[in-house]
């Protein structure tokens, strides 16, 4: 199976190695039929500690390497 790939932005970049990460989705209200911005954060693994706050980073699902985190960063874009 294929792993999933998200683009956001990094929010905290404060722990050794791990970035926290803001993944924003638009979804449609069942009866409003309104799009609503929904958010969610993931911990990711960051090796060389190379992002800093506010860069748009890509993750991708791995193994679990700590308690909260089972992503890592492959791609950083500034």
């Amino acid at each position: 199976m294929p792993k999933r790939i998200l683009q956001g932005v990094v929010t905290s970049s404060t722990n050794d190695k791990t970035v926290v990460v803001s993944v924003e989705r638009r979804v449609m209200h069942p009866i409003y039929k309104k799009f609503i911005r929904k958010s969610k954060k993931y911990h990711a693994h960051d090796e060389n500690n190379r992002c800093a706050v506010g860069d748009t980073v890509r993750i991708r699902e791995c193994r679990p390497v700590s308690k909260l985190k089972r992503w890592e960063v492959i791609e950083e874009q500034a």
